[in-house]
């Protein structure tokens, strides 16, 4: 998509591509060993008791001792798949 060899600015190609130019130099950031688990046990309360809550989920993982607030255990707004 961008080519910074080309004769066209990097600016200018992310001006064209109606991109900003920090799309560009993004490079995410791997997910830690830690998160994975979390996630993944997230994932699996989830699936036993789709009923519960943020509060509720963050309750059970705390009693596992996993130490979560409730903000790492909610759906961002923006992303609900319902």
């Amino acid at each position: 998509m961008i080519k910074p060899e080309h004769q066209l600015s990097i600016s200018r190609q992310a001006e064209l591509l109606e991109i900003s130019r920090s799309t560009i130099y993004y490079r995410p950031r791997p997910v830690s060993d830690a998160d994975l688990l979390l996630m993944r046990r997230i994932d699996e309360l989830h699936m036993n008791y789709p009923f519960a809550g943020s509060r509720m989920l963050r309750d059970m993982l705390r009693q596992q001792g996993l130490e979560v607030g409730r903000g790492g255990v909610a759906i961002p707004m923006g992303n609900n798949l319902a």
